[in-house]
């Protein structure tokens, strides 16, 4: 009995240090201060609640660390955040890879753009001035978006230069364009308001706005999507290729809309795999 209960005790504490060890890998900063603080906990699917903005931050263990850096902003038709599973979530795969990951549960906009902007501004300023602690190459950062952000993904690619410019974008079933034919209707009004003019839709029609200076881009949808038309994707990945942008484009047969890390969708694995190796030689191919 003793010796039974010897060892429970000591893998009650492998576990509670190896739990320690997670949540120190876990930083949450208050956009609006800048401080690390303590959120409620989030909600999936909470559709126009208000909340403090936040920058989550998880870092790789030191031996696996390569400087990069990604920041993830999780879909929801810029009406809410899917933070888990298109956000969260996908931390420790990245973090294997030597990844830091950001994840941003930005200011919903509400037809007012710069709510969410300006804490896209604000959480790489955190990014920036903790990128010597953190072992980070600003020039090694990426955005990785889903669905509405992946528009959000999209848009700092083309659009910021400043606080960080990205290097690479990862870009799932995104919404790209703000032309009412191919749209999601809801994330374009809830980003742009009711009556946007011609020349707002056009500045946030993300595969009009791709320059030589864009970063390299993977895409990833699925064909039956029913949310986001397929041609968001197809459209981009067309404006990338005549810039001569790095760009791959992976369009699976089934899958639909908003799978996100789901280990339950057909493809999962495969994708995963896909991602991998795509990080593993994307930048050393743009600097050639």
């Amino acid at each position: 009995m003793a010796r039974c209960f010897f060892l429970s005790l000591v893998l009650l504490l492998a576990f509670s240090v190896n739990l320690q060890a997670q949540k120190a890998n876990s930083l949450i900063f208050n956009l609006k201060t800048g401080k690390i603080f303590q959120p409620e906990a989030p909600k999936e699917f909470e559709v126009n609640k208000e909340y403090t903005p936040y920058l989550e931050v998880f870092l790789p263990e030191k031996t696996k660390a390569n400087g990069r850096g990604l920041f993830i902003f999780p879909g929801g038709g810029y009406g809410m955040v899917a933070y888990g599973h298109e956000g969260t979530r996908w931390a420790p795969f990245f973090n294997e890879q030597g990844i830091a990951v950001f994840v941003l549960k930005y200011s919903l906009p509400k037809g007012d753009r710069n709510r969410t902007f300006s804490d896209v501004s604000s959480a790489m300023n955190i990014v920036k001035a903790n990128a010597t602690n953190w072992g980070l190459n600003l020039s090694q950062i990426g955005v990785m978006g889903f669905s509405a952000g992946g528009h959000l993904a999209a848009t700092v690619a083309t659009h910021f230069s400043e606080p960080i410019k990205p290097a690479f974008q990862i870009l799932f079933y995104p919404v790209i364009t703000m032309e009412a034919a191919y749209t999601h209707a809801g994330s374009r009004e809830n980003l742009l308001g009711k009556t946007p003019s011609q020349a707002l839709v056009d500045e946030y029609s993300n595969e009009k706005q791709v320059s030589a200076t864009t970063p390299p881009a993977i895409i990833i949808a699925a064909a039956d999507d029913q949310v986001v038309p397929i041609e968001n994707s197809l459209n981009y990945f067309k404006s990338l290729n005549e810039k001569k942008i790095p760009v791959s484009l992976h369009i699976y047969p089934i899958g639909n809309h908003g799978w996100g890390y789901s280990k339950q969708y057909k493809y999962h694995e495969a994708i995963l795999k896909e991602l991998s190796l795509w990080l593993q030689t994307t930048l050393k191919y743009k600097q050639q």
